[in-house]
């Protein structure tokens, strides 16, 4: 079994690594300290272990990705997150991105549809520090209906449009951060709930990010 480690060096590389994304516009004090309290490298193979904080996105199996650390904080801070929330997040993927918005102390649902990396989340043993973290194996595009409404809705995949069935999903009131757009490249969008028949948008920076894909694997 794999045993985790988090060494004096490694907690240096990462405060490093908070600095650069501050340094590329990040403000969000809590956002900082959760990138900061969380190990990267124990979300990627020991291959990457030595790489872990460098601000970029690796490879993770199944054509899926762990996000770039400044992806993960610019997406969170545009959540504005507080306490006890209730968020939905698409695409669990590694579970970094879930276990930042965990440490912020949201109540939060996440859903993976490649079955192989949502046994590997199921068996990782740092997900037991937040048991304000709920993993689910499901279709994206479908949501959690049962579980709705939710206060925030988190989207870590490229959708070609806004998926109908995540904004009803959401409070009135409730916001959703989505990157939209074709396959190379996505438009950040900010969606609030005003009403059950009206949403307000914000449009922020172009990413890059694996498409989101419908049904389960």
């Amino acid at each position: 079994m794999r045993q985790y480690e988090d060494t004096y060096k490694q907690k240096g590389l990462r405060r490093q690594l908070v600095e650069g994304i501050r340094q590329k516009g990040i403000t969000d004090e809590n956002v900082l300290a959760a990138i900061g309290n969380i190990p990267r490298h124990f979300f990627l193979d020991t291959a990457f272990e030595l790489a872990a904080y460098e601000d970029r996105a690796f490879p993770i199996g199944e054509g899926q990705t762990i996000s770039q650390p400044y992806t993960v904080a610019y997406q969170t801070q545009l959540l504005e997150i507080k306490p006890y929330e209730k968020v939905l997040e698409i695409g669990t993927g590694s579970s970094y991105q879930a276990c930042v918005l965990a440490e912020l102390k949201a109540n939060v649902f996440t859903i993976e549809r490649q079955k192989r990396l949502f046994d590997q989340v199921k068996n990782f043993q740092f997900k037991s520090k937040y048991p304000n973290l709920r993993f689910f194996y499901g279709d994206g595009y479908e949501g959690l209906p049962s579980y709705a409404p939710f206060d925030k809705v988190l989207v870590t995949a490229a959708a070609p449009q806004i998926p109908e069935k995540l904004v009803q999903q959401l409070k009135i009131g409730g916001k959703m951060v989505i990157p939209v757009g074709g396959q190379e490249v996505q438009r950040m969008l900010r969606i609030t709930k005003v009403s059950d028949t009206e949403v307000e948008q914000e449009l922020f920076d172009n990413f890059s990010f694996v498409p989101m894909l419908a049904g389960k694997k």
